[in-house]
C-alpha cells in the first residue's frame, strides 16, 4: 500500500472505529452496572429475582438486534453505509442518555422497568445497523488481499466498548463516596455517553461514502429490494444460514462467555469486589485486545475458517477447566480464617411502622490475604420474622470478598485465556462475513446472521447461563457454578460441527 492509501484508510479505521466502540460503551454500560441497576428499576424484596429481570431487559436489546440489522441493512444497502450509521449512532446515543434519566422503581413504580425495557430495544435496533456499516465501510476501503487486517480494527472497538465502560464506571465510584455512587453516581456513566457521541457525530459528519458502494450506485448496480434479494434467493440464502449455524452463532457465546459471564461469573458467583472485579477484568481486556488484530492479519494468510475453528474448539475444552480453577482460587473452604480478627457488628433498620430489618455485619481475615464482609439481614413484621413465597424465613446474605493480588494475577491470567478465545473466533468474522456477499446486498446479508448468532445466541448467554447457576445451586449441587457453562459449550460445539463440514476456504475470496 502506498503512504497516501495508508493514511486514508486509517482515517476511515478512526471515523468508523470511534462511532462503533461508543456504541458498544452505550449498549455495554447497562451490563456493566446490571448489578446496581437491578436494585433501581427493579423491586427489592427479592434480589436473585431482580437481578434476573435486570440480565432479561439487559437481554431484550440483543434480541432485537437482527430487527435493526434488516431495517438498517436494508437502508444501507439503498441509500448508503454513511448516512444509515449516522443515524444508529444518534439514536444509540439519545437512548443511553435518556436511561440514566429514568426514576427509580421506588420513585414511579413499574413505569420504571417498562420505560428501560423500552430504551433497551432502541439500542438493540441501534446496533443492529451500526457493526454492518462500519464493517462493511472498512471492506470496501481495504486492499484486496488484506481485508482480514483491517476490519479487525473494527472488532477491537466491541472490546474496548467495554473495557471503557468499566474504567468509565470505575473512576465514577472512586471520585465520590459509595453512598453517592449508589443514590445517583451510576447515572453518571450514562451521561457522559452524549458528550462522547457528539465528538463521533462531527467526525463522521466529514466522512465520504464508501467507493465500492459509490461506484454500483453510479452503474445502477445497488439493489431494488435488499430484503428480498437476501433472503429470497436460494442460494444467498444457504450463506445466510452457513454464516450463522457455521461462524456467528459460536462466535457470539465464545465472545459473551469470555467477557460478560466471566464478569457476572467473578461477581455473583465468587462474590468479589465489583471495584476489583472492574479492574483485573479491565487488565485482561488491554492485554488480550491487540490479539484482534494479530489474528484479523493471520487470517489473510491462514484463511478465516481454521482460526475461527481453533479458537471454538479451545473454548469448547477449556471452559470447565478455567471456571473450576477460577472458582477455586477464591473458595473459602480452602482457606484459613483468622478466628481473632472476626468481627460481628449487629444494627437495625426501621423500614416503616411495622416493619424492621435487623442487621448483622460480620468482617473476616484470612492467612492469605483474603477480606470477606458478610451481611446478613432479617426481615421482621409486627416483631416476627418474614417468610418468602416459599415458607422459608425471609432473609438475605450478601458476602464481598477483596481477594489478595496473587489470586488477582491469577484470575487476570484466567479471563485473559478467555480473551484469546474471543480474539481468534471474533478477529476475522467481520472480514469473513463481507467477502461472502455481493456489494448490493452486502449490508443487509451479513448484518441478519452477525446479528441473530451475537445478538440471540450470544445475548441471551447471561441471563440462561445465571438461570442455570440459579437452579443448581438451589438443587444442592456441588459443582453448581459450572452449570452455565453447558450453553456456551453446546452452542459453540454445533458451530464448530457445521463450520468444520460445510465452510470451504472458496468463500473468504467469493466477493472479494
Amino acid at each position: 500500500m502506498t503512504k497516501k492509501s495508508t493514511k486514508g484508510i486509517w482515517k476511515v479505521i478512526s471515523a468508523s472505529s470511534m462511532g462503533t466502540m461508543i456504541e458498544w460503551y452505550d449498549f455495554y454500560i447497562f451490563g456493566s452496572l446490571a448489578v446496581v441497576l437491578s436494585t433501581k428499576f427493579f423491586p427489592t424484596d427479592n434480589p436473585t429475582a431482580a437481578f434476573l429481570s435486570t440480565l432479561a431487559t439487559f437481554a431484550a436489546g440483543f434480541v432485537v438486534r437482527p430487527f435493526g440489522a434488516l431495517f438498517f441493512g436494508r437502508l444501507g444497502d439503498l441509500i448508503g453505509r454513511k448516512y444509515t450509521f449516522m443515524v444508529t449512532l444518534m439514536l444509540m446515543g439519545g437512548a443511553t442518555f435518556v436511561i440514566g434519566c429514568i426514576p427509580s422503581y421506588e420513585t414511579i413504580g413499574f413505569m420504571a422497568p417498562v420505560l428501560v425495557l423500552v430504551l433497551r430495544l432502541l439500542q438493540g435496533l441501534a446496533l443492529g445497523g451500526e457493526y454492518g456499516g462500519a464493517a462493511t465501510y472498512v471492506a470496501e476501503h481495504a486492499p484486496k488481499g488484506q481485508k482480514g487486517y483491517w476490519t479487525s480494527w473494527i472488532q477491537t472497538t466491541a472490546t474496548a466498548g467495554l473495557f471503557i465502560s468499566l474504567m468509565v464506571i470505575l473512576i465514577t465510584k472512586n471520585v465520590m463516596s459509595k453512598e453517592a455512587f449508589d443514590e445517583w453516581g451510576w447515572r453518571v456513566p450514562f451521561w457522559v455517553s452524549i458528550l462522547m457521541v457528539f465528538v463521533s457525530y462531527m467526525i463522521r459528519k466529514n466522512m465520504d461514502e464508501s467507493p465500492v458502494f459509490a461506484k454500483a450506485k453510479a452503474e445502477g448496480k445497488t439493489a431494488t429490494n435488499p430484503l428480498k434479494e437476501s433472503f429470497g434467493n436460494k442460494y444467498n440464502l444457504k450463506f445466510v444460514l452457513l454464516a450463522l449455524f457455521g461462524a456467528t452463532m459460536g462466535q457470539g457465546v465464545v465472545w459473551y462467555t469470555g467477557q460478560f459471564y466471566a464478569m457476572n461469573f467473578l461477581k455473583t458467583v465468587q462474590s468479589i469486589d465489583s471495584s476489583q472485579v472492574d479492574m483485573l477484568l479491565g487488565v485482561a481486556l488491554i492485554l488480550g485486545t491487540p490479539f484482534f488484530v494479530v489474528f484479523g492479519w493471520l487470517s489473510d494468510k491462514w484463511g478465516r475458517k481454521s482460526i475461527m475453528m481453533t479458537g471454538m474448539l479451545l473454548a469448547i475444552f477449556l471452559y470447565r477447566p478455567i471456571y473450576r480453577s477460577m472458582y477455586e482460587t477464591t473458595d473459602l473452604t480452602l482457606k484459613t480464617e483468622i478466628a481473632a480478627q472476626t468481627k460481628v457488628v449487629p444494627s437495625s433498620k426501621e423500614v416503616d411502622a411495622t416493619k424492621l430489618d435487623s442487621i448483622y455485619t460480620t468482617t473476616k481475615a484470612f492467612t492469605d490475604g483474603t477480606t470477606v464482609e458478610e451481611i446478613k439481614t432479617k426481615h421482621f413484621e409486627a416483631g416476627k420474622l418474614m417468610v418468602d413465597e416459599k415458607g422459608k424465613d425471609k432473609i438475605e446474605t450478601k458476602v464481598t470478598k477483596m481477594i489478595n493480588n496473587s489470586d488477582r494475577l491469577w484470575l487476570i491470567f484466567m479471563v485473559f485465556i478467555q480473551v484469546i478465545f474471543v480474539t481468534m473466533v471474533y478477529g476475522p468474522i467481520a472480514a469473513f462475513l463481507v467477502e461472502m456477499f455481493p456489494v448490493k446486498i452486502r449490508y443487509t446479508s451479513m448484518s441478519l446472521p452477525y446479528h441473530v448468532g451475537n445478538g440471540i445466541f450470544g445475548g441471551l448467554l447471561p441471563a440462561i447461563s445465571t438461570y442455570f447457576v440459579t437452579n443448581a445451586k438451589e438443587a444442592g449441587d456441588v459443582e453448581f457454578y459450572l452449570e452455565g457453562l453447558w450453553y456456551p459449550i453446546g452452542i459453540a460445539a454445533v458451530c464448530f460441527v457445521i463450520g468444520m463440514i460445510y465452510i470451504d476456504r472458496k468463500i473468504n475470496t467469493l466477493h472479494d
